[in-house]
């Protein structure tokens, strides 16, 4: 893959109860960078996570657009068994793991419900490609076998870690695939109701679902969760926002390349 700047960078999350939804991220192991009374910021290597408080907010209803699940990639596999071992002595939220044979995902809720994946990359090299189409699955994964990989103990997560990509639930595939393809990404594969998309030969930085149904309705201001996500790309910078009310927060090269 070309060397470029990691694209995906900062997560803003609406949230009812900000105090414990920071306790909740803390506790998951990610780092306080700041809190506050309206707003705190947490950290996860050079991914940042914004916690906005939401007065009289509402949860997400059904048959809404907006966050899937955000996705935090380990740099390697046996951080992964031993972010899993933690899982299991703090009883987080555990909904799923899976073998995707690019990678390996362990899924969450947070206590609003907003999904979050954690996961690392089978090596790129293995990753099976065809005509521009990555192969993908979803397989059980063998989670005795990923508890007991040797390595260090969990102690919240490393400076390498990434937002290795979003996932949301669209009310269009078609309209939402061709304003993410506007910002320069590409198809990687197609699932039907599920689509991947990615830059610079990733497996995927993006996927979009209709798990909500067609139409779905757009995120708007009073219903808690994601507010917006931000991208890093040699563009000049501006603020946008998705065909389903989504905001790109920032958009542009926001830090150079090291």
């Amino acid at each position: 893959m070309t060397p470029q700047p990691w694209p995906l960078r900062e997560l803003t999350l609406k949230a009812v109860d900000l105090r414990a939804q920071t306790a909740f991220y803390e506790s998951f192991g990610l780092q306080v960078l700041e809190r506050g009374k309206r707003e705190a910021i947490l950290a996860a290597g050079d991914m940042s996570l914004h916690l906005k408080q939401l007065p009289g907010g509402k949860p997400r209803p059904p048959r809404t657009a907006g966050l899937y699940h955000f996705a935090l990639l380990l740099p390697e596999r046996k951080l992964l068994g031993a972010f899993l071992r933690a899982a299991y002595l703090n009883q987080w939220h555990f909904v799923g793991s899976a073998d995707h044979l690019v990678s390996e995902s362990l899924y969450f809720y947070d206590p609003e419900g907003n999904g979050i994946e954690v996961y690392a990359d089978r090596p790129s090299e293995s990753w099976d490609w065809s005509d521009g189409t990555v192969k993908m699955a979803t397989w059980a994964l063998d989670l005795d076998e990923l508890t007991q990989l040797s390595g260090p103990e969990w102690n919240g997560f490393p400076a390498s870690t990434r937002l290795g990509h979003m996932h949301l639930t669209v009310s269009d595939l078609d309209v939402s695939q061709a304003f993410y393809e506007s910002l320069g990404m590409n198809l990687t594969l197609d699932w039907g109701t599920f689509r991947f998309m990615a830059w610079n030969g990733y497996h995927h930085h993006l996927a979009i679902n209709l798990v909500e149904g067609r139409k779905a309705a757009a995120v708007t201001p009073e219903i808690s969760g994601l507010d917006s996500f931000s991208i890093e790309r040699e563009m000049a910078q501006r603020k946008i926002v998705d065909p389903n009310g989504i905001g790109l927060k920032q958009y542009g090269a926001v830090r150079k390349a090291s």
